[in-house]
């Protein structure tokens, strides 16, 4: 595997710290642990992936507050799905010393069940994703990333797809099987591959449960495993039209696109609707990061019944609609002008592989990089 150059993140760890303790999520080799070495020279680090690290809190977790002294104030703990019982200790530093505490994980699942010290408000939470074009800068390829995905070492592998192989596989392994998640690995793991060709769509769990060859409440309780593990995100649908009844059914994104073409053991070439379905889930990752980096807005889709489909609703203001296209038709558009019509945003754009910027009626055509340089900068138009 090549080496990954310093890449500057868009979450600001160092001045989240300076307010407040956070819990710091993201699926393995988002960049959880080069983000923290990078932001916190001198912080303590306890890293629960060591054994040794792990068998001595869990036997006396009251020994974190012993090995602190008075110059911790950022204290680290990776990997705090391990050992959640340790939640309890941390509550009690943060409210007798102060010690504000950076506690990573990979999967939420165990932090989410009953019984657990969320720690009562005391720490926030942010969510750690695959690299964007604006941390990539000059790295950034598009056709590239669509191939490699955005997790650092494997968008910069000097062989990406044996690197994706191996980490579906240690992905299957680690946080499934050590989380005890589910006992039927085999089983699970076919539904993994059914489930890559649902990527950005409305999911039928009975046919997901018929290809997959398990019940479908289990289908259930699997994609469940993968929004809990952050491999994949809902995006709810957006019902505030009224002309055009809309559905209300979600949709599922994999958390990263060469992941997805991993599982699905495919290719993409430009032209082909698969290509399409790509650079859309890349899309969603922009904007699934802005939103929890910068804005905190709610993002969703919209489809109505009468089959009229917009890839995403940005907060209350914007429509965006994906075509893998350097030439955008009229038919294209449709959907766009549809919900135009209810009158209820600001701006309707057509995020596409045209060079140029130009306008049809309320629709916005802007080339895919003119508008991620703007959604960054907050500029929209």
């Amino acid at each position: 595997m090549s080496s990954t150059p310093a890449i500057n993140r868009s979450l600001y760890l160092a001045g989240l710290m300076e307010k407040k303790s956070h819990f710091l999520l993201g699926p393995r080799q988002t960049g959880k642990s080069f983000l923290i070495t990078q932001s916190f020279h001198s912080a303590r680090v306890y890293d629960l992936l060591d054994t040794s690290v792990y068998l001595k809190l869990s036997q006396r977790p009251q020994r974190l507050a012993e090995e602190l002294t008075p110059k911790d104030r950022v204290v680290v703990i990776d990997e705090i799905q391990r050992l959640p019982g340790l939640l309890n200790e941390v509550h009690r530093l943060i409210e007798q010393r102060g010690i504000r505490f950076l506690l990573t994980g990979s999967s939420a699942r165990k932090l989410r069940q009953g019984g657990v010290n969320l720690l009562g408000g005391r720490a926030r939470t942010k969510y750690l994703h695959p690299l964007t074009q604006r941390e990539l800068g000059a790295h950034f390829d598009l056709n590239k990333y669509i191939i490699r995905g955005g997790l650092p070492s494997l968008y910069f592998s000097d062989d990406p797809r044996a690197d994706l192989d191996a980490y579906t596989g240690s992905y299957l392994q680690q946080e499934i099987v050590a989380e005890g998640a589910t006992r039927n690995v085999s089983a699970f793991s076919r539904f993994l591959r059914v489930a890559a060709y649902c990527n950005a769509t409305i999911v039928n769990f009975t046919n997901v449960a018929t290809d997959a060859q398990v019940p479908r409440t289990t289908v259930y309780e699997y994609f469940e495993i993968l929004k809990d593990t952050l491999i994949l995100h809902e995006l709810p649908a957006w019902r505030e039209t009224r002309q055009r009844k809309p559905l209300a059914s979600s949709k599922y994104y994999f958390f990263d696109i060469g992941v997805v073409a991993a599982l699905q053991e495919r290719q993409y070439r430009r032209g082909t609707p698969e290509y399409g379905q790509a650079v859309e889930t890349y899309l969603f990752h922009e904007l699934k990061s802005y939103v929890d980096y910068v804005s905190g807005e709610p993002l969703a889709f919209w489809k109505s019944k009468s089959g009229f489909e917009v890839d995403f609703i940005l907060g209350d203001h914007t429509a965006i609609e994906l075509k893998a296209s350097e030439n955008v038709g009229p038919n294209d558009l449709k959907s766009l002008k549809a919900l135009a019509e209810e009158r209820k945003l600001k701006r309707y754009l057509c995020v596409s592989l045209e060079a140029r910027r130009r306008k049809v009626g309320e629709v916005t055509i802007l080339p895919i990089h003119e508008f991620l340089n703007n959604l960054w900068e907050e500029s929209y138009l």
